[in-house]
């Protein structure tokens, strides 16, 4: 099944995520060669593409994982987690229905 790993960020998390990242994107890339990946990405905190210094506020992720019990463990383990980059992580059940 597919889940929605929704993450918002603490206060002025910019240089928290830059140095997490690459482990962070390393664990993307796994579920995306695995094929489980539906999509990713981070919420800029301005109407842009590139940021900047503005940075951001959050981040979603929607993957397939066997369980919500499994989904909830990859989230917790997110290198992000790790580096205090999320004030709250929540993890849903997700049905896609377009496209």
């Amino acid at each position: 099944m597919l889940f929605a790993i929704v993450s918002n960020d603490v206060e002025n998390s910019l240089p928290l995520r830059k140095q997490a990242r690459p482990a962070h994107i390393e664990r993307l890339q796994q579920l995306q060669s695995e094929g489980r990946l539906l999509l990713a990405g981070p919420n800029p905190a301005i109407e842009s593409d590139d940021p900047g210094e503005a940075g951001f506020t959050g981040s979603l992720v929607i993957a397939e994982f066997p369980s919500l019990a499994d989904a909830q463990a990859w989230a917790d383990a997110d290198p992000y987690v790790a580096a205090g980059v999320y004030a709250s992580v929540s993890v849903k059940p997700f049905k896609k229905v377009l496209p």
